[in-house]
């Protein structure tokens, strides 16, 4: 089944062609990666599928339906969750409310019992909570969950940012370079972990990575972009031996 289709997808920036004619499929419980130099415009294709950017051009289909149209919120509460490059979260407010409010794109309650916080409300409240507890565990971040995320350390921060995205409970979900700013000992605990949420949320995850032990290591297929366009495309044992790409990208061969 296909989870995304992407066809002709192309934007421009006050005449500058910032993606072109990009064509995309994802099937379902994929882990696939996008690649490509600093902008090449990936995080441009990530803002296009979230709707944060509108597209010039093309189609944007997520489990068959057009989301050119949708606005960020309905995206997210369609099934469509991400991480930035840039952390993003609610820097004032405790880790286990950054993962709190996440949830609430699925309140089980309307807004006058919120307003009256009445039992169902109280009762929602505390199933919310503890599912965001479960979250920090799987994340090893429960003993964190009353600190203020703004102090967390920073590969702590990630980790918190895809708990977030996770509560907003997705079928596909984004990473924007999950690996940035990570030590060699967390690169690789977040591989393990990025294969593990996969497997463990039936998710089907696209990432964009400059760090190439983790596309290589983790994704199953990878697709290179360059100038806005796509030019290379296969497993990651072709695309590291692709001359196209050692040329535009990689520079060399991967050991």
């Amino acid at each position: 089944m296909k989870v995304l289709e992407i066809k002709g997808l192309t934007k421009y920036f006050d005449g500058l062609k910032a993606v072109s004619n990009f064509d995309y499929n994802l099937s379902e419980g994929e882990l696939a990666g996008l690649i490509g130099p600093n902008g090449a415009g990936k995080t441009t294709v990530f803002n296009l599928i979230t709707g944060l950017l509108e597209p010039t051009a093309g189609e944007i289909r997520f489990q068959g339906r057009d989301i050119r149209r949708l606005k960020a919120h309905q995206i997210t509460r369609a099934g469509i969750a991400r991480t930035f490059q840039n952390i993003r979260l609610f820097s004032n407010l405790s880790v286990l409310d950054n993962v709190r409010i996440a949830f609430h794109g699925h309140i089980p309650y309307n807004m006058a019992q919120a307003i009256l916080r009445t039992p169902t409300f109280r009762a929602r409240e505390r199933e919310l909570a503890e599912k965001a507890r479960e979250l920090l565990r799987i994340f090893n971040l429960q003993h964190r969950q009353h600190e203020i995320a703004k102090v967390l350390p920073y590969g702590d921060q990630r980790r918190l940012e895809i708990a977030r995205a996770l509560a907003a409970q997705p079928k596909l979900l984004l990473l924007d370079e999950p690996a940035a700013g990570m030590n060699p000992v967390e690169v690789r605990q977040l591989m393990d972990l990025i294969s593990w949420i996969r497997d463990r949320f039936r998710l089907t995850i696209f990432l964009i990575e400059h760090q190439m032990p983790v596309v290589m290591g983790c994704c199953e297929r990878v697709t290179v972009m360059d100038f806005g366009e796509i030019i290379a495309e296969g497993t990651p044992h072709q695309i590291q031996n692709h001359p196209r790409v050692i040329e535009a990208y990689l520079g060399k061969e991967i050991s």
